[in-house]
């Protein structure tokens, strides 16, 4: 009787500890999941690459290298780890060298290393190059720049790339501190983002892409929403990085981690900020005051440094970004620290802080005292207007409204199956519903080819060959000339075309619903 009701205790508590394998099934489906259930004719018969680390595991845990290098199907040719290494365990700052996988004998190239891009040496042996990488949510994290300079790469050497899409563990809501100024662009900070920019990697893919025009590919996830947390995705949780062992410590990465060469600085693995000169209770009671959502602050002292300990109480509504610009600003009025300065103009003589603030004007404002309130009144217009031009590459909503940039606005199914766009779907001047091409004609089962020279696009399936020509209103089907009421475009970086034409030249039925916003293509 005994062995029985222990059993019974134990069972119950399989199936609510987090890790069981009798744990609660994730709430998401990975974007390295979905490319092998929705996806795989994009990697059969091709010889992949794959970008990752340590953090590419799907939703139970195990590593897409192991997935991928079991699957008779993939030929997974070579691997590429960014800052830390592919296994993760490599300090900030470390030189990583390449090396060959001891098990699977492949190249394990370093792309952090003698080079932080993929050199034409490391691609010649690949036909496409997967990315999948977690990231934290933060412009400084360096594994959003490795995808950056991958898509650089990718382009540079006529590869495609892949992006096998995660959560923003800290969601894809608050984005908020200044905006990176052009000129200030370096690998902890790639691009003209906030510190929170509040997007996956699919979506900084399109927005990286807007600069960079690579052949860029998303696979998005399946029951992401962007109020999620990490939390309530119901995934394992993977350290990123030796400093990012847990939760705790991601969310508080941008609330203490951006006072490089103040002397305000983050202990305890991003859970505690302070330095020398400064009353902790003091401190604690500003921080207390300011009236920052999901967070409390408890002073403490740290030998001769003094500071507080966050203690995070609603991590949807903990904004970590703010929070931290609210501590610089809190901890010069009492200490008044030195704002680091740069040199000169070049970017060899900029200091850290200037190229984590990716401005000089932040260190102004330090400098002239402002309030954190005026602090971020100097910083919320370049926001606002990154948030507007952020909307066209957003790929998920939330439970409560669409996309801004539109992604269940217009729905597509092929068959039953809904057509998922990293760039949205959209009503052109000639009431035509107009598609990425490539989403559609793989969609649809059909090889498609863009030939950049002649600007012509080739779709060919279901024992049809069609040839479009951007901005031209014409078309050829199987050799016949043809004329349409509208013309293939270029936008967001990506080629255009009217789905109803391509739908209707490939021999399918194509039915629009434009009070539902939904077309069924069959």
């Amino acid at each position: 009787m005994k062995k029985r009701v222990v059993l019974a205790v134990l069972f119950v508590l399989a199936l609510l500890l987090p890790g069981s394998a009798l744990a609660e099934t994730p709430k998401v489906k990975l974007g390295n999941e979905v490319l092998l259930t929705d996806y795989r004719h994009l990697i059969d018969g091709k010889r992949v690459g794959l970008v990752t680390n340590h953090t590419g595991v799907n939703s139970k845990g195990v590593s897409v290298i192991d997935v991928l290098a079991k699957d008779p199907g993939v030929n997974l040719v070579a691997l590429y780890g960014p800052e830390h290494g592919i296994d993760g365990k490599a300090s900030a700052g470390t030189y990583v060298a390449s090396y060959t996988h001891p098990t699977l004998g492949i190249p394990v190239y370093s792309l952090y290393g003698s080079t932080r891009k993929p050199t034409a040496e490391m691609l010649k042996n690949i036909d496409v190059l997967l990315f999948d990488i977690q990231d934290i949510g933060s412009r400084t994290y360096t594994y959003m720049s490795t995808l950056n300079y991958c898509m650089l790469a990718a382009k540079e050497n006529g590869k495609q790339i892949i992006v096998l899409d995660r959560p923003n563990p800290v969601g894809g809501v608050i984005v908020d501190g200044p905006v990176l100024e052009a000129g200030f662009e370096t690998f902890v900070g790639v691009d003209n983002l906030p510190m929170a920019h509040g997007m996956t990697a699919g979506e900084l893919a399109g927005f990286f892409n807007r600069k960079i025009g690579a052949d860029v590919k998303v696979i998005p996830m399946e029951g992401w929403s962007r109020e999620m947390v990490f939390q309530d995705t119901g995934l394992p949780w993977v350290p990123t990085s030796p400093n990012i062992p847990d939760l705790d410590s991601l969310f508080g990465y941008m609330a203490t981690g951006l006072g490089e060469g103040t002397g305000i600085y983050q202990s305890d693995k991003f859970k505690w900020i302070g330095g020398k000169g400064i009353d902790a209770y003091k401190f604690a009671a500003l921080m207390n005051g300011s009236g920052l959502p999901g967070v409390t602050f408890v002073p403490e002292y740290k030998g001769e440094a003094s500071g507080v300990r966050l203690n995070i109480t609603d991590y949807h509504k903990f904004n970590p970004a703010r929070t931290g610009f609210y501590a610089l600003c809190h901890a010069r009025s009492l200490n008044g620290f030195k704002v680091p300065k740069s040199k000169s103009d070049s970017v060899q003589d900029r200091v850290m802080f200037e190229k984590i603030m990716g401005s000089r004007k932040v260190g102004q404002w330090l400098e002239q005292g402002l309030t954190p309130q005026q602090f971020v009144a100097q910083y919320t217009p370049a926001l606002n207007r990154f948030k507007e031009e952020r909307k066209q590459y957003l790929i998920y909503g939330s439970k409560t409204s669409p996309a801004p940039g539109g992604q269940p606005d217009i729905l597509v199914y092929v068959g039953n199956k809904q057509v998922l766009f990293d760039s949205p779907p959209f009503v052109d001047g000639s009431n035509r519903l107009m598609v990425p091409l490539r989403a559609i004609g793989e969609a649809m089962g059909a090889i498609v080819t863009y030939d950049e020279a002649t600007r012509e696009i080739s779709i060919s399936g279901r024992g049809k060959s069609l040839l479009f020509t951007l901005d031209s209103r014409s078309a050829m089907v199987d050799g016949e000339h043809k004329t349409m009421d509208t013309t293939p475009v270029v936008k967001n970086s990506r080629t255009m075309v009217p789905a109803r034409y391509v739908g209707e030249f490939l021999g399918a039925q194509v039915d629009w619903d434009p009070n539902q916003r939904v077309v069924k293509i069959n």
